[in-house]
């Protein structure tokens, strides 16, 4: 949960009072900023605000940029520089500002939730829960013991708070393939008949996944969503605790325009080295990103897909995606769904608001680096299909930046490939580094980039220092700083991996390279040095042709290219390898490196799922 903090901080005279009134900050403090009225005035000022701070930061960093490479002259090749740059800007300077007024919002605001979700002020936890409420969890292919350990954890949490008759669980399988099948049928079989009389269990299996998860959940809402008010929708690596559900489904009953609310998503702890790394930076930056575009995006929030409650009827009524007409890799069913449902929920009238507390629910990311490439070129194949979708009519206008926006996250990847192929042969092209960029804005445009880059993680790594209470959670302070520093170096080393990854999977796309909805090993398991070579031999010859040109033509550049976006390449094979080891996982978490809350004091409901991670931070030396 997101510590409430009550203060009479004062904006500084030199907030004018044109802000004071866009705002309707009537108190002059930053808490009245934050908590201002969630009317469509003031959000539609928070909107403008936010877009002429956006507007011109990118502006001002393409001036710069433009400034430090006329140091020989403004020839072609900065020309092409400095447009790749630009198309790396928007993702970067709108999550810099989303980190910035989060920040402000979780540091001074008397209540950040309700600051940035209205709807949740208004329950008080202990109402009585009378909708009828279909928890769906979505599995395909994958052995269901573990989907069955958490389902029957929060069963039983259910089942105490007494409302356990206010809840239906439905199995929705896609599981094509026969071994798999059998033991759903005989796991989920003997779910059902334990809580018979208890809570109802409901498994279905559909034999051909038409419309993958989209079609899945739009097969349930056909056959039994006129049973319900509202669903709860879990992934296979979901789990949420019982108060977490009835959390949600309370401010769903205490707002009738809520369409969607989408609780904000944390990693499962994890002895896996790779996902244990990952999720650490995943818990600094998703709380000050997410609070801050909550502030502005107001009612046309996010959706994720999972972890987040849903009013069935409403969702019936316009969310159904369509089949995209024509021939085309990125034709036929849409892969990735949830930013299209949001939108098609905002032009049906209903809000979609984000819950950003952190003790709503869990996901398990993927234990390698080749098991998260395949996840991530999955999402990056559903993302593109978008496109089809932004100029659909009747959406709001943040609806379909939304979606533009989630696309930017790929599309920009190739413009930072290109930065290095195109910077690596104007640099060593160039008489000296002098001739190439002006030393004084080449290092001031470079300190911008990285503070723009880890600003969502800086905005939290202050909030958990400056909070005692945080920085025992998260192990001491010794421990949170070793884990920040190995988390910086990680996230440096796989940024530009995934860039390189989704600039291949582009490229294949009009070759008709797609991937479908597969299913993904989620035990800890190592990775051979053949099976990362064979998948990541490209990123890693890039890397050291790269390298290796700027160290025969000017070693100074070889150095930050390697710091910046030639090291990922270069040693991506090792990383893969090395971070899939699961005793490099095992005494990462014996020693506290990417330690979170949940291992410092684990909530019952965590307990109860006997994690391996749990015990090994319990042994923490």
């Amino acid at each position: 949960m997101i510590p409430k903090v009550g203060t009479g901080f004062r904006i500084r005279s030199c907030l004018s009072k044109e802000i004071r009134k866009l705002f309707n900050v009537s108190d002059g403090s930053i808490a009245g900023l934050a908590a201002a009225e969630d009317s469509g005035r003031a959000v539609f000022g928070r909107r403008v605000f936010f877009a002429v701070l956006v507007l011109l930061t990118i502006f001002a960093l393409l001036a710069l940029a433009g400034y430090a490479l006329s140091a020989g002259g403004f020839g072609f090749a900065d020309g092409v520089l400095l447009l790749l740059f630009g198309l790396t800007m928007p993702w970067s300077v709108i999550g810099f500002w989303n980190a910035t007024i989060g920040f402000f919002v979780m540091r001074f605001a008397r209540d950040p939730v309700a600051a940035v979700n209205p709807s949740a002020a208004r329950v008080r936890n202990d109402e009585p829960i009378t909708a009828s409420t279909a928890i769906t969890i979505f599995v395909r292919n994958e052995p269901p013991d573990r989907v069955i350990r958490n389902l029957d954890a929060m069963m039983r949490e259910l089942a105490a708070s007494g409302y356990a008759d206010k809840f239906h669980l439905y199995v929705l399988s896609d599981t094509g393939l026969p071994d798999i099948a059998a033991l759903e049928e005989k796991g989920f079989a003997a779910l059902k008949a334990e809580w018979q009389g208890r809570m109802p269990v409901t498994y279905r299996r559909r034999e051909i996944n038409t419309g993958f998860k989209a079609g899945n959940f739009w097969d349930f809402c056909q056959r039994w969503g006129d049973d319900h008010e509202f669903a709860v929708t879990l992934d296979t690596d979901s789990f949420m605790t019982a108060a977490a559900i009835m959390r949600m489904v309370r401010i769903m009953q205490a707002d009738p325009k809520l369409g969607i609310l989408q609780g904000l998503v944390v990693g499962l702890p994890s002895t896996s080295a790779f996902a244990r790394i990952f999720q650490f930076g995943m818990r600094l930056g998703m709380r000050s990103w997410t609070i801050g575009s909550a502030w502005w995006q107001a009612d046309c929030g996010p959706y994720w897909g999972h972890n987040a409650a849903l009013r069935i009827a409403p969702f019936k009524t316009y969310c159904e995606i369509p089949e995209l007409p024509g021939k085309g890799v990125l034709r036929g069913h849409v892969l990735s769904h949830d930013q299209i449902e949001a939108a098609l929920m905002r032009r049906g009238g209903y809000d979609v608001r984000v819950l950003p507390e952190e003790d709503l629910g869990w996901e398990e990311n993927p234990p390698t680096l080749i098991e998260f490439i395949r996840r991530d070129q999955r999402w990056c194949q559903g993302t593109l299909q978008y496109g089809f979708f932004l100029f659909k009519p009747g959406l709001k206008f943040v609806g379909r930046f939304q979606l533009a926006f989630a696309m930017l996250m790929f599309l920009g990847s190739p413009a930072w490939i290109g930065l290095l192929v195109v910077g690596t042969l104007a640099i060593a092209t160039s008489p000296s580094t002098e001739a190439f960029i002006r030393a004084d804005a080449g290092y001031t445009l470079l300190a911008v980039v990285l503070v723009m880059w880890f600003a969502p993680k800086i905005a939290t790594v202050i909030d958990v220092l400056t909070r005692p209470e945080l920085r025992r959670a998260f192990g001491g302070t010794l421990r949170f700083l070793a884990s920040v520093v190995t988390e910086t170096c990680f996230f440096i080393l796989l940024s530009p991996i995934m860039w390189f990854c989704h600039t291949l999977f582009l490229a294949g796309l009009p070759f008709g390279k797609v991937i479908g909805w597969i299913g993904q090993v989620r035990d800890d398991h190592t990775v051979p040095w053949p099976v990362a070579a064979k998948q990541l031999w490209p990123h890693m010859t890039l890397g050291w042709i790269c390298l290796a040109i700027l160290a025969a033509t000017h070693p100074v550049a070889a150095v930050y290219a390697f710091l910046l976006i030639a090291g990922g390449l270069a040693v991506s094979v090792p990383l893969a390898v090395v971070t899939a080891i699961p005793r490099v996982g095992h005494a990462l978490a014996r020693i506290g490196i990417g330690r979170l809350p949940e291992e410092t004091a684990p909530p019952r409901a965590l307990a109860a799922l006997s994690l391996p991670a749990l015990a090994a931070a319990a042994r923490t030396v």
